[in-house]
């Protein structure tokens, strides 16, 4: 896919990931949307790639939706709205399954102002990082809209439903400190530090770390988390322990650990998913 409303680069090991409508502060379109998850599922299938930065150019990280068509701009019987909301399959939201699937873990460098699915877009991601000044709101119901992307789903989860209900409800802005107290974002930092700081972040996450390890591990505490009960995790982690104890990468883990030094994980996410992987059911894995 030829990108218009994204840019993509290979940085060693990551993925950069940007936002590239800065003369619309990088207002969301659907194409936008079938170009992300075209990155994602790229990533996903790179062996080279072992983690995913999502940032804006300019100013902005996502001002929303494009409403540059007006008052009808989420209207879809006209060709504004309909491009605003367009999915490159039936039943939309490609996008959030790409980022949620991805085996590589992502982590979203919020630059600027993120609003409505500018900031909805991030809540798949893994870890989320701000520049002092970022203006972030789900600001769905002063639209007359509802929380699209999914959120309604990923934000309680993330900061709790009583945090959840009350950016949702007044649908206002606020900055990043109040992002990071209600544990949206877990770092702010001065914008020239955002992307050396979500490259850091992603180092930490990769330079140690089993890929298939890691891609197993945010499967596990995302679709867990929410469990009312451990017993149907129990019936998979043991099995997949047991499995992954004689691979190559736990070999390598723990001879590394006897011998203090840097570990060389063989494993990779393309060909060394373990059998139980994926365990879930009615979902397809968009790697496969």
């Amino acid at each position: 896919m030829n990108y218009e409303h994204i840019t993509c680069e290979i940085d060693g090991r990551l993925m950069i990931v940007t936002l590239n409508r800065p003369d619309r502060l990088n207002a969301y379109t659907g194409q936008m949307g079938a170009e992300i998850a075209d990155a994602f599922e790229r990533a996903d299938g790179d062996d080279n790639v072992r983690a995913i930065i999502v940032t804006g150019a300019g100013r902005a990280f996502c001002a929303g939706a494009d409403v540059s068509g007006g008052a009808a701009s989420f209207d879809t019987s006209g060709q504004h709205g309909a491009g605003v909301f367009a999915s490159p399959k039936p039943g939309g939201g490609r996008f959030v399954e790409a980022i949620f699937n991805c085996r590589k873990p992502s982590i979203a460098a919020i630059n600027g102002g993120a609003v409505g699915v500018g900031i909805t877009m991030t809540l798949p991601m893994d870890i989320r990082i701000a520049t002092k000044g970022a203006k972030i709101g789900f600001i769905f119901a002063r639209r007359g809209l509802v929380p699209e992307a999914g959120s309604a789903w990923f934000l309680p989860k993330l900061v709790g439903l009583p945090q959840a209900l009350r950016w949702c409800l007044s649908g206002r802005t606020f900055d990043a400190d109040e992002a990071r107290q209600g544990g949206l974002v877990s770092e702010v930092v001065e914008p020239a530090e955002l992307l050396g700081r979500a490259k850091e972040i992603a180092r930490e996450m990769t330079e140690a770390t089993s890929a298939v390890a890691v891609a197993l591990t945010r499967q596990m505490l995302w679709r867990f988390s929410g469990a009312p009960a451990p017993f149907e995790l129990l019936e998979i982690d043991k099995p997949m322990s047991i499995e992954r104890g004689g691979h190559a990468d736990v070999r390598e883990g723990v001879q590394a650990f006897l011998e203090k030094r840097a570990p060389s994980f063989p494993g990779k996410v393309s060909q060394d998913m373990p059998s139980q992987y994926p365990w879930w059911h009615g979902e397809k894995n968009v790697a496969e």
